[in-house]
């Protein structure tokens, strides 16, 4: 199959323009802020019935304003839940009630996280990002896999910032390790990689599937453990690469065209095309190595192997038996 054909710039709209959602029921994690929003709302606006689970429901219910409306003028319709990915008894809890509900979805989109804050842990006791991007997202999504319908999917928000490192499955914590606030986001957007191959791998013959996103640069609140100066240094930073690599100059995203990747390869791409795939700006990406580059995919965050060892570790971890 053969899908449309959009890049970097394309935004959720464009993406969506010709897609009818009506009957699909999609689970999106963060709708308080940002790229979650846009995911929400564009799909709603399509006809879905669109779930939003946020960490804070008061913050989620003034900021999904927009999100509602488009339900409205769609067809589709809205409901928020709560959900706090850095606390694992909310995470169960949060999956024990949708089963009990029953009702089944067509595609869920991880779409939470936190990067680069100071040194924290989870209440469970682990270190905050990989905590709350990765190990938050594997117990909610292998918990709700009974209500995963045949075609059904998962997208995981990575991120270019995987290049900053590989997962270390021997301290995954920093407990032997200095903390290093963009090696730990860079460990757990590898992480979020890696889940969506092995959990590819693992639901692929009973027709759910998997891929990885990585949005681009967007300014959203994603950054707000960053100073000005933090950022201004981050994008001097990335110039610099990409002059000596001669790419284009670093320019950030609009959320629409941010949020646009995980729409379409949660209903867009062709199955086949994503399933255990890293995508960026609408398209599979390629494997590249290299100091500097910006695009692409480093290869230990598609290792079939790698994830394979996360999956158990991770399993070990969290001890839910997923």
């Amino acid at each position: 199959m053969t899908t449309p054909s959009f890049g970097a710039t394309s935004t959720t709209d464009e993406v969506l323009a010709d897609v009818d959602l009506g009957g699909r029921r999609i689970l999106v994690t963060g709708v308080s802020a940002g790229l979650g929003i846009e995911t929400a709302r564009a799909l709603a606006l399509r006809g879905a019935d669109v779930v939003g689970a946020a960490r804070d429901l008061d913050k989620a219910v003034h900021a999904t304003g927009e999100v509602r409306d488009a339900a409205a003028r769609g067809g589709g319709t809205f409901r928020l839940i709560a959900l706090d990915l850095a606390d694992l008894r909310s995470v169960r809890e949060t999956a024990g009630r949708l089963l009990a509900e029953g009702d089944l979805f067509d595609a869920v989109i991880c779409n939470a996280g936190v990067m680069a804050p100071p040194f924290g842990r989870t209440a469970d006791g682990f270190e905050t990002q990989f905590g709350t991007n990765h190990l938050g997202h594997f117990v909610l999504v292998n918990r709700i896999v009974p209500l995963m319908r045949e075609g059904g999917r998962v997208v995981v928000l990575s991120s270019a910032g995987h290049r900053f490192s590989d997962v270390d499955l021997e301290d995954p914590n920093f407990e032997r390790t200095p903390y290093d606030p963009w090696i730990a986001y860079g460990r757990s957007k590898t992480a979020n990689a890696l889940f969506a191959v092995e959990f590819d791998r693992r639901h692929r013959a009973s027709g759910i599937r998997a891929t990885a996103v990585h949005p681009g640069g967007i300014q959203t609140e994603l950054g707000r453990h960053l100073t000005s100066e933090a950022m201004a240094a981050l994008v001097d930073q990335l110039d610099a690469a990409s002059r000596a690599t001669g790419q284009s100059r670093f320019a950030f995203k609009t959320i629409p065209q941010g949020a646009a990747t995980s729409v379409w390869a949660a209903v867009v791409a062709d199955a086949d095309e994503v399933g255990g795939r890293y995508c960026e700006d609408c398209h599979v990406a390629a494997t590249r190595e290299g100091e500097g580059i910006r695009d692409g995919v480093r290869s230990y965050a598609i290792d079939p192997e790698r994830a394979r060892l996360l999956w158990e570790r991770s399993e070990m971890l969290v001890s839910c038996g997923a």
